[in-house]
């Protein structure tokens, strides 16, 4: 009989296990997407993920999540809705407090917007990592435990630290463009299923080797 790969669709992926959630079936802001088999690790409430990690997101940025990410406890991403006026002598949001003060709302119409976060595939955030308000994180990038990333994050990159700095890269210039091209999170998941071991212990070159034809 033929592997039966890994269901997407199913909540906790991980039998006895409900600290693990996929976020593609958790997540209901339209304001949110997140690609398939992309999970969270949180012994608290990882079905909180939306309000506890995802925060101050009033819109209208996005946060995108690639596939086959793996989210470590804590991460968080900080959207664009943190920020506050820094060109006057107070940075309080004086008219988000209700009463008179709300007469002047137009002081938080021009509050910094850096759009979208977007994360890639096959991301790996450690522990307690940070993510601020868009910011872009390329694809087989590694996030460092406690890092703050305040700055895009080059495709395969390691990052770590406060502000994050990049430490080094997985792959040369050159492989990266081929793993790249090989886009492996886009084949089939049969053919994902069938692979299994090549994709992550495999070289570039077997990786080549078989992908779909």
């Amino acid at each position: 009989m033929p592997a039966v790969p890994a269901d997407p669709t199913v909540l906790h992926p991980m039998p006895g296990q409900p600290r693990v959630v996929m976020l593609r079936p958790l997540v209901t802001s339209p304001l949110i997407e997140v690609g398939e088999f992309s999970y969270y690790d949180d012994p608290d409430d990882a079905t909180a993920f939306e309000t506890r990690n995802v925060l101050y997101h009033y819109g209208p940025e996005k946060l995108i999540i690639g596939k086959f990410c793996a989210l470590g406890t804590g991460v968080r991403f900080i959207m664009n809705g943190a920020n506050h006026r820094m060109d006057g002598p107070s940075t309080f949001p004086f008219p988000m407090m209700s009463g008179a003060w709300s007469d002047h709302t137009d002081l938080l119409a021009e509050l910094p917007n850096r759009g979208d976060t977007v994360v890639g595939n096959d991301v790996w955030f450690g522990y307690g990592a940070t993510v601020l308000p868009g910011v872009r994180i390329g694809h087989g990038a590694i996030i460092g435990a406690r890092a703050v990333v305040t700055a895009d994050v080059p495709d395969y990159g390691i990052v770590g630290g406060n502000p994050a700095r990049l430490v080094r890269t997985r792959y040369a210039d050159r492989d990266i463009a081929r793993l790249l091209a090989v886009a492996w999170w886009d084949w089939p998941v049969e053919h994902i299923t069938e692979h299994i071991r090549v994709i992550m212990s495999g070289t570039v070159d077997e990786l080549e080797g078989v992908q779909p034809r």
